[in-house]
């Protein structure tokens, strides 16, 4: 008997959302992709599905102001969360998207995982870490993509890495990542995979 495999080119887009009472039914599995603005989230998702569009980019930080799902081989769903510590927003604002993230991670009995994007000449910030003290006591998976590593040397990436690895080791896969060189696109789509279960 054949394996299931996930077809990562079966993904399309089913809404997005502003809040709570706009999530698509929550069954099946989610994988939810959450960073710092301008962390090349965007990127790094559409270097995944190899796609141009799947996340617009932009170089303005908080382009990415609703909750966006997107389907893939039917049951599984990833989903484009805004990112996080965007200064150039009002406080109003700001603090709709705090409660939206929060409205997310407390009702969604589907998720199973995350995957932390971090930009990898920044290192993780205080956001993530304030990110991380919220989102690991619910106990599900977390992947930490370290992206634009092509704009780092090779020891810097190393160093990036072990950093990283020192940091979250015990609680996280982390890997280096460039979504405009297509470097880690293998490792990603293998550990998205483990985490949907196929």
């Amino acid at each position: 008997m054949q394996a299931a495999i996930l077809n990562f080119e079966n993904i399309q887009f089913i809404k997005s959302a502003n809040r709570l009472p706009e999530f698509p039914e929550d069954f099946g599995s989610e994988i939810a992709f959450v960073g710092r603005s301008n962390s090349g989230k965007s990127t790094a998702l559409n270097a995944i599905f190899a796609r141009k569009n799947i996340a617009k980019t932009s170089k303005t930080p908080g382009r990415t102001q609703l909750i966006n799902f997107f389907s893939v081989n039917g049951d599984c769903r990833v989903v484009d969360l805004p990112g996080y510590g965007f200064a150039a927003v009002s406080k109003e604002k700001r603090k709709q998207w705090d409660k939206l993230i929060s409205d997310y991670f407390r009702t969604r009995d589907a998720l199973k995982g995350v995957f932390l994007i971090i930009d990898s000449r920044r290192m993780i910030t205080e956001l993530d870490h304030l990110f991380l003290d919220f989102y690991l006591p619910l106990g599900k998976s977390l992947h930490v993509i370290l992206t634009k590593a092509d704009k780092l040397k090779k020891l810097e990436q190393i160093n990036a890495l072990q950093s990283t690895e020192s940091s979250l080791g015990k609680v996280a896969t982390i890997q280096l990542f460039s979504g405009t060189k297509k470097n880690g696109i293998t490792v990603a789509k293998q550990r998205m995979s483990d985490i949907f279960g196929f």
